[in-house]
């Protein structure tokens, strides 16, 4: 039985990225015309580059930044109109090897309770080094740890995968539902798994399919100004979703420690925005705090 994969690539002002990206899944034998890129309301031509340059591509345009987990459910939900049985995220800042995409879709089909899988990630500029090879959640402080060494030559469960690049059946994203927008970016990836583990599923690593991430791409600057590469939004976002997480997932007994760790880090992260003068990065760490706590979780994803 044949069944139909879509590649979703997400694009935010990052035309050479995606066109690298959209080059190697072509010379790797990945069909262009199952690749929907989402256009997150970019400002530097890339729409009109990719249907010039790609025009087999399925383009979907937003008309606003809608974030990573915005950007992606789009492209999500067409995929699903459209009846595709297998869906996978992927950066655009990657560069896939050939058939990449086989050994990940022969192990969902071998393992029904596989929900999602992922592949070994090495970064781009650094190919001997590994980016992702799954994760760890340590419920008792509620960290997501990233594990950077493959744990088993074959396939492996992992507790949590990376949003980089993701495959999943059509089927679970009905069932426990597509990324939670009120994340927009950083996280969402980690809430995500534990849903589809918490559904009873398995998440896995495979560790013969290997692509490259040059990390970072849409979230640092070129050069780095007062208040260094990273831009006060990207640490409002990653406190406020640590929060997020801490309110979802560590109200166990068992996870009396996260609370306290969390907030001491936090705290600690202050201080060094003050010595260092970057006050906007000091009020965003605040900020994310305030809006962690006080936006509302109660409603579905």
């Amino acid at each position: 039985m044949a069944f139909s994969t879509a590649i979703i690539i997400l694009n935010w002002n990052g035309w050479e990225y995606t066109r690298a990206c959209l080059e190697s899944l072509r010379d790797g034998g990945f069909p262009l015309k199952d690749v929907i890129v989402v256009d997150n309301g970019s400002e530097d031509g890339s729409p009109n580059a990719i249907t010039e340059s790609f025009p087999v591509v399925q383009l979907l345009e937003n008309p606003e930044n809608l974030g990573f987990t915005g950007g992606n459910n789009a492209g999500m939900r067409k995929a699903m109109d459209m009846g595709y049985d297998y869906i996978m995220l992927l950066n655009n800042d990657t560069e896939v090897t050939a058939g990449f995409w086989n050994p990940l879709l022969e192990e969902m089909q071998s393992s029904p309770q596989t929900a999602a899988i992922q592949p070994l990630i090495y970064f781009l500029n650094a190919k001997q080094k590994i980016w992702n090879a799954g994760g760890v959640y340590h419920t008792w402080i509620g960290f997501a740890e990233t594990l950077l060494v493959r744990q088993h030559s074959g396939p492996y469960r992992t507790d949590w995968i990376t949003g980089c690049a993701i495959l999943l059946r059509s089927e679970v994203l009905r069932e426990v539902g597509l990324l939670d927008e009120r994340y927009f970016a950083y996280f969402e990836d980690v809430d995500w798994s534990l849903r589809i583990r918490g559904a009873g599923y398995f998440l896995k690593v495979h560790p013969g399919s290997v692509i490259f991430h040059e990390a970072g791409a849409a979230s640092k600057s070129k050069k780095p100004g007062k208040e260094g590469f990273l831009s006060p939004r990207v640490h409002f976002l990653n406190i406020r979703n640590q929060i997020f997480q801490l309110r979802k997932y560590s109200t166990h007994p068992k996870s009396f420690l996260a609370w306290p760790l969390h907030f001491l880090i936090f705290g600690l992260k202050m201080i060094y925005f003050t010595l260092k003068g970057r006050k906007q990065k000091r009020r965003a760490i605040w900020n994310g705090i305030v809006a962690g706590m006080r936006t509302s979780l109660t409603k579905g994803a």
